[in-house]
């Protein structure tokens, strides 16, 4: 490393079912590389670590306030801050996150207006795009895993009245459309799986649909009313518009999931506005993501001009990965270590000239490349 940094960790608040904090292991191995950490008090708390499960003799490991962890050079947490939380940060800090530039205008046009050099976890990319931290299997799995929970719920062993095997449709063959068709083929979950064998149960086909389907509401009323479980893992190139308009729902029976795997929110004050692919249902956290239609937290999370009238038991969670939080946090440390170590040496500066993949990668992940390519 060209020179010691100091490193903030602030923790995430957003909601009690949100423990994800970085392991120590992670936080030794930066500190092997020479960086200064400061942890926010409580850090890692929620997964059971005190600060002493931190510290190290040999480094610089520090218990400070949320204000002091988000005042260092580069500030690290894996949700992003709120608007009013950027405040906290230094201009010309570092802050890597997962900041989804795209459907975010307000965080951008804040981060600008604040100086803040941001670096957005899930824009780090190869040139192909494909990106290299990222969390995809496990927001599939645990999505459809709730769903096939609420369905053995409906259909005990997983079998129809009529013994026809259950319908999975899933939007988006990205990715995370990938293997949601893989989880969906195993009930949602291996062990599942592995309890039927040699069961008698109705058995799924899934069925993965792009945007020469996704548009023709002819075909998609065809494919709805045999659905059991919608899923959405879109990635919409226009997310001022709906991909599926709320009255569409009503062609789902009445005892179809429907799976929000791509979680965007509600922005009606952006310039362009956001909105939900799937009309009229809401956002989900770790503290809740069933949604019964006749949840009265439904039309809380929901804008009032948005259209909810037609509904279907939803699932939706904005941080899908965290159901399972310590196996989350080890799989994303894996991905960040050769990613940290070029930043540390390269400095954040250098990133826009940086011929080293990583080095490129990261700087794909920058606000300045997400505005140069955005106007």
């Amino acid at each position: 490393m060209s020179h010691s940094q100091r490193i903030g960790f602030p923790a995430i608040h957003e909601e009690k079912g949100e423990k994800r904090a970085f392991l120590p292991k992670f936080i030794h191995w930066l500190s092997s590389q020479g960086a200064e950490i400061y942890l926010e008090k409580g850090y890692g708390a929620k997964l059971g670590f005190t600060f002493a499960d931190y510290q190290l003799e040999d480094g610089v490991i520090v218990e400070v306030s949320r204000e002091e962890a988000f005042q260092q050079e580069i500030v690290i947490v894996l949700r992003s801050p709120t608007i009013e939380e950027l405040s906290l940060l230094r201009r010309g800090a570092v802050l890597i996150s997962m900041l989804h530039f795209a459907t975010r205008p307000q965080r951008v046009a804040r981060l600008r207006e604040l100086g803040i050099h941001a670096i957005s976890l899930d824009g780090i990319t190869t040139g192909g795009g494909i990106r290299l931290v990222e969390n995809m299997k496990s927001v599939a799995w645990n999505g459809l895993e709730a769903a096939f929970d609420l369905l053995e719920d409906h259909f005990p062993g997983l079998n129809k009245d009529n013994g026809d095997p259950f319908r999975v449709v899933v939007m988006g063959t990205g990715m995370v459309g990938k293997h949601a068709i893989d989880a969906a083929t195993k009930f949602g979950s291996r062990a599942r799986a592995a309890s039927l064998a040699g069961k008698k149960h109705a058995g799924v086909i899934p069925m993965g649909v792009g945007r020469n389907i996704t548009v023709d509401p002819i075909q998609m009323e065809k494919l709805f009313r045999e659905a059991d479980v919608l899923v959405d893992t879109t990635m919409r190139e226009d997310a001022s518009k709906p991909l599926v308009p709320n009255a569409w729902l009503a062609w789902l029976p009445a005892h179809a999931v429907i799976v929000d795997l791509a979680v965007d929110p509600y922005l009606l004050d952006g310039d362009p506005p956001v909105v939900r692919g799937i009309e009229g249902i809401p956002q989900g956290n770790l503290d809740q993501y069933i949604f019964h239609p006749d949840d009265p937290n439904w039309t809380a999370k929901i804008p009032d001009v948005i259209p909810s009238d037609v509904r279907r038991t939803s699932v939706s969670c904005y941080s899908w990965p965290g159901i399972h939080p310590k196996a989350c946090m080890k799989h994303y440390e894996i991905q960040l270590k050769p990613l940290m170590e070029v930043l540390l040496d390269t400095g954040y500066d250098r990133l826009a000239t940086a011929r080293h993949h990583f080095g490129r990668a990261l700087y794909r992940g920058t606000l300045d490349h997400f505005l140069e390519q955005n106007g």
